[in-house]
């Protein structure tokens, strides 16, 4: 009985975390089938609905949330204790998750990455590419990669980058064709190419800075692209002005693909940083991944 109510439990916290079946299957390496009929037999054996499932998806039920709610400190403390046995092991091991947007994951993240797996066959990386500002301790990841001026009070961030800068770019064409924005509020006047902000739904602002004077200006054209590497090649495709981060387009500009305007408006900014909460207990593997960020 203590086996099946553990065992269960464990699957429960799975599904309250995800809101998901399906995702929580395969994190627990089971059917769908077999976990909810898992789920049936533990509400069954405490006398109470955990979840509410409808066929697009599922959630907690107040004593769900409660339950969740107690039993997530407890779980982490479990999780926290193998962790640090596992660091006893004579090669570093262990799971690490991470977060990060698509340009920090190409950008910073990746090329550590690469060699940093291939040195420690026995950590296990999972990276989230989400461009949107997740909840790291919601998301249960151990860490996320932002800009500085992204992240949280509450969270330790260290400097993974160097700052760098944006860019509002278009092909020679498009310029020969609608001519070249001489300020920032000129761009209300060009065919740009947009970006949805996945967390609010709402276009982005393109941000520009010259003497202590911000602008945000707000464009319209007719692409809206959340994919960085086809929003330059829409630019390069004379569709529009894009607004990227400036070393995703060096070789386009040096090659004479994209011409740059605006650069007096674009001054550097706080680069990428990884960021974490202060209270959590790092593992030999975290930390390994942490130093070998720092070293670049």
């Amino acid at each position: 009985m203590l086996k099946d109510n553990f065992n269960d439990l464990l699957s429960f916290m799975v599904v309250a975390r995800e809101r998901s079946f399906t995702r929580a299957a395969a994190q627990l390496g089971v059917s769908q089938s077999a976990l909810s009929h898992a789920m049936r037999h533990l509400e069954a054996r405490l006398g109470m609905r955990l979840l509410t499932r409808t066929t697009r998806s599922v959630a907690p039920t107040e004593a769900g949330e409660q339950l969740f709610t107690r039993l997530s400190p407890h779980l982490l403390e479990i999780e926290q204790e193998l962790a640090a046995l596992r660091d006893m092991r004579d090669t570093p091991a262990g799971n690490i998750r991470i977060t990060a947007g698509e340009h920090a994951m190409s950008a910073v993240l990746w090329p550590v990455l690469k060699p940093f797996m291939a040195k420690y066959p026995d950590i296990h990386v999972e990276v989230t590419v989400d461009n949107g500002l997740t909840d790291i301790v919601d998301g249960r990841f151990d860490a996320g990669v932002r800009l500085g001026e992204q992240i949280a009070k509450d969270m330790i961030a260290v400097r993974i980058a160097p700052d760098m800068r944006m860019a509002v770019v278009g092909s020679p064409d498009y310029f020969s064709r609608y001519g070249v924005p001489e300020t920032p509020e000129q761009l209300q006047h060009h065919r740009c190419i947009n970006m949805r902000l996945p967390t609010r739904g709402g276009l982005y602002a393109w941000e520009f800075e010259k003497d202590g004077r911000e602008l945000r200006v707000r464009v319209e054209g007719q692409l809206t692209l959340n994919n960085l590497p086809q929003r330059i090649d829409a630019a390069v495709a004379g569709l529009g002005l894009a607004y990227v981060p400036d070393d995703t387009v060096e070789a386009a500009l040096a090659e004479g693909q994209l011409v740059r305007v605006l650069e007096a408006w674009c001054p550097p900014f706080d680069g990428y940083h990884l960021y974490y909460p202060g209270r959590r207990q790092h593992t030999a593997a975290f930390t390994l991944l942490l130093e070998a960020l720092r070293a670049g």
